[in-house]
């Protein structure tokens, strides 16, 4: 179950709280990119940035050079939100129309990654969650990459999903009035064909873990 503190208790809506911790790994590992907040400088500032999940922990990187990572990881509160869309609502009325979602929000200190081993090893998360198969297939990490990019980690202990997953709510009045139409137009993300890189040499074909990819999202 996932743990209930003041800042994971949702205040409105509290029904559509889940509480078990599978639905927060859900929607890390179909999420691709997150949302990293952080206060800069006496000031919010709220980043897109690539993410990777190993059990309980979640993996986030960048560069050593961007000043949002060093803030982070400098033993301050984050906040980091994915939210998936599911559908748009269309009520009866401008006012009901809503979405259907599935999102989560995880707060903590992010620790920075500095064993060699365990940084390598939060690279590969990352990099298995967004391209799964490049690890084995791409280049490895040299010696300046690896030393050019920060990995930080975060524990999912407090953490919260909300969701809904429902057609209108709509009042009475417009229900009796049925002057719109109403329901739900459902939104998907799929991949497309692989797109070959133009200077790729001759007798080059996609490999599995592209294609394969691609087709199972159809």
């Amino acid at each position: 179950m996932l743990s209930t503190t003041p800042r994971t208790t949702l205040g409105r809506k509290k029904h559509r709280a889940v509480t078990d911790r599978s639905a927060l790994h859900d929607v890390l590992d179909e999420g691709l990119i997150c949302h990293l907040g952080i206060v800069r400088d006496g000031a919010p500032m709220v980043l897109p940035t690539g993410y990777g999940r190993d059990g309980d922990t979640l993996y986030l990187h960048g560069s050593t050079g961007a000043s949002s990572l060093r803030t982070a990881s400098q033993d301050l509160d984050v906040c980091v939100t994915v939210t998936l869309l599911d559908g748009i609502v269309y009520s009866r009325s401008v006012n009901n129309h809503s979405m259907n979602y599935r999102s989560a929000v995880i707060f903590g200190k992010a620790a920075l990654v500095t064993d060699p081993e365990a940084k390598m090893h939060g690279l590969k998360v990352l990099t298995d969650h967004l391209a799964p198969g490049s690890w084995e297939h791409a280049r490895e990490v040299n010696a300046k990459e690896f030393a050019a990019v920060s990995v930080l980690a975060l524990d999912l202990a407090e953490a919260s999903v909300k969701m809904r997953a429902e057609g209108p709510d709509d009042e009475p009045e417009d229900l009796d009035a049925d002057a719109a139409w109403a329901g739900v137009l459902p939104v998907r993300t799929v991949f497309g064909a692989p797109e070959p890189s133009t200077d790729l040499s001759p007798g080059w074909t996609t490999p599995e873990h592209v294609t394969g990819r691609a087709a199972a999202a159809r």
